[in-house]
């Protein structure tokens, strides 16, 4: 059966907690509430969005919680959200000329998609290379959880697409 598709996007949540509490500390049930609200009805995140995503955000330090059982943004937060802007501000511009020049909202995604896998090969080969002047245990430890990452984005994807038939594996 096929996964349904979400009302926002992987990752939206962060981008708006944060943003959300850059206005003003909030409860987890005032994000909620606030997110109903905007949507006008179209999407309320769940508690069990919400509250793990508040636990990653504190484990992080990218907020912090208040006497009063609220949440605030830190200044590391902050300029984590600043960065979220700058990649939000990108992608805009990247559509907005997409759109210029004709191209589908499929063929607009399918290039910016392909621009963040090259930006992503780029940063996953400088990671490389650092680690690779790196010690043996550095490396193998980089290595595992590089490896461990790998695994569970292919799980996720296998999630996503059950009925897919799994294509066999080419010699090395």
């Amino acid at each position: 059966m096929a996964r349904p598709m979400a009302k926002v996007p992987r990752g939206f949540t962060r981008f708006y907690v944060l943003n959300l509490l850059k206005e003003r500390p909030m409860t987890g049930k005032e994000i909620m509430d606030e997110a109903e609200r905007q949507s006008e009805g179209a999407w309320r995140p769940s508690p069990g969005l919400i509250y793990p995503l508040l636990g990653r955000l504190l484990k992080r330090e990218l907020i912090e919680e208040t006497d009063d059982g609220k949440f605030t943004i830190t200044s590391r937060g902050e300029s984590t959200l600043e960065r979220y802007t700058g990649i939000q501000e990108q992608l805009e511009t990247q559509l907005r000329i997409a759109r210029q020049l004709s191209l589908s909202l499929f063929e607009a995604g399918r290039l910016i998609t392909e621009d963040a896998i090259d930006r992503i090969m780029s940063v996953t080969a400088t990671a490389q290379e650092a680690v690779g002047k790196g010690s043996k245990d550095l490396q193998k430890s980089f290595y595992r959880r590089y490896r461990a990452f790998l695994e569970g984005e292919l799980e996720r994807i296998e999630r996503m697409h059950p009925d897919e038939p799994e294509e066999a594996e080419e010699p090395s």
